[in-house]
């Protein structure tokens, strides 16, 4: 499945009425191993179609960030049916994003 951009307009329909799992990266332009996060993202986004993969902009979305409380970046968030159910903080290996995403599966 490809990466999506996540705004408050498509918030709920995109992630919370979501019926597939939801995997949210957030990010910002200027943050270095963001960028090096992103490309880990896009493959895991294609490698596991059973899930959606949102990229949320933190500069841009910044109730977002809020709403999830997000202090550091980039940051993951795995949500199912509409609730937060995993999450990591800092640049992680592809295999460690791939186990959350298998623990909640």
């Amino acid at each position: 499945m490809s990466v999506f951009s996540v705004t408050r307009e498509n918030f709920n329909k995109e992630v919370l009425n979501s019926k597939e799992p939801v995997l949210l990266d957030f990010w910002a332009g200027w943050c270095m191993p963001c960028k090096m996060l992103s490309p880990l993202i896009d493959k895991v986004a294609s490698e596991n179609p059973s899930i959606k993969v949102g990229k949320v902009n933190v500069e841009e979305e910044q109730e977002l960030a809020e709403q999830f409380q997000i202090m550091g970046i980039p940051a993951l968030v795995l949500m199912k049916d509409g609730k937060q159910v995993s999450g990591s903080v800092g640049l992680q290996p592809k295999s460690r994003i791939e186990k959350m995403i298998k623990e909640y599966i």
